[in-house]
C-alpha cells in the first residue's frame, strides 16, 4: 500500500505529524489529574465554617418515689417522666403510644392526679409520689379495678391497658372526692351515681384502638357500685 508523501519532505509520511490515539488519551488523562488535584486537597481540609458538636447536656439528680420505692435518677433536664420511668427506672408497664398526650397509654398517677407522663418533665416531679401500673397491686394481690378488667374482658391487645387502669383508678378517687365532669348535671355536687355517661366522659382521654370501650365502662361501673 502506498503512502502519501509530505511535499516539504518527500521522505516523511503524511501521518507522521498527527498524534496517535494512545498519546491523545494519555494527555487527556494527565490534564484531568492535574485539574483535580487542587479540588481534592481543598476537600480534605476541614471547613472553618463547620460548628463543633454541641456539648452533652449536664445530668441532674432527680428524686422520685415510684410505687412507694425511692429512686434517685441522673437525668437531663429535658427527660420526660415517661422516658424516666421506662428507660431509667426500668418500669416498662407505662406505654409510649403517640408521645403527644393524645392516646393516654402513658397515664400515671402523680401526686394523686392522673397525668400523661409523656407531656411532663421528670425534674418537675422531684420529691413527688408516682404510681404506675406496676404499683396498683398490693402484695401480689390485684386491685379491684384490675380484677374487674379481667372479669369483664376489658382489654384485647393490652397496649392501652396500663393507662386505662391508672386512669380508672384515679377516676374512682376523683368521683369519691366529689369532682364533677363535663356531663355532671350539677357541678356543685357529686353525681348520685357514676353513670355510663360519666365514666365515658371521665375516661375520654384514654383511647382503645381495639374498641373495648363497652367492657371498660362495665368494669369501672362494677367497681364503683361495690364502693358506693
Amino acid at each position: 500500500m502506498s503512502q502519501i508523501k509530505d511535499p516539504a519532505d518527500p521522505t516523511k509520511p503524511e501521518h507522521a505529524d498527527k498524534p496517535s490515539r494512545r498519546r491523545f488519551l494519555q494527555s487527556a488523562a494527565a490534564t484531568v489529574a492535574v485539574s483535580a488535584a487542587p479540588l481534592a486537597r481543598a476537600q480534605q481540609q476541614p471547613s472553618a465554617s463547620v460548628a463543633p458538636p454541641p456539648a452533652a447536656a449536664p445530668l441532674l439528680p432527680v428524686h422520685l418515689t415510684i410505687n412507694g420505692r425511692p429512686y434517685e435518677l441522673q437525668l437531663e433536664a429535658r427527660t420526660t417522666l415517661l422516658d424516666a420511668l421506662r428507660e431509667y427506672a426500668g418500669l416498662t408497664g407505662t406505654k409510649k403510644g403517640c408521645d403527644r398526650g393524645q392516646c393516654g397509654a402513658c397515664t400515671v398517677i402523680a401526686g394523686g392526679k392522673r397525668i400523661n407522663s409523656c407531656l411532663t418533665l421528670a425534674v418537675m416531679h422531684t420529691g413527688e409520689s408516682i404510681t404506675t401500673v406496676e404499683g396498683l397491686a398490693t402484695n401480689d394481690t390485684l386491685s379491684p379495678i384490675q380484677r374487674a378488667f379481667i372479669e369483664h374482658d376489658a382489654f384485647q391487645c393490652g397496649f392501652c391497658t396500663p393507662g386505662q387502669l391508672c386512669s380508672a383508678t384515679a377516676l374512682l378517687s376523683e368521683y369519691r372526692a366529689g369532682d364533677a365532669s363535663a356531663v355532671t348535671a350539677d357541678v356543685r355536687a357529686r353525681p348520685p351515681q357514676l353513670s355510663a355517661d360519666e365514666i365515658r366522659e371521665r375516661m375520654s382521654g384514654n383511647i382503645c384502638r381495639c374498641g373495648a370501650y363497652t367492657n371498660i365502662v362495665a368494669a369501672v361501673s362494677a367497681v364503683a357500685a361495690n364502693k358506693a
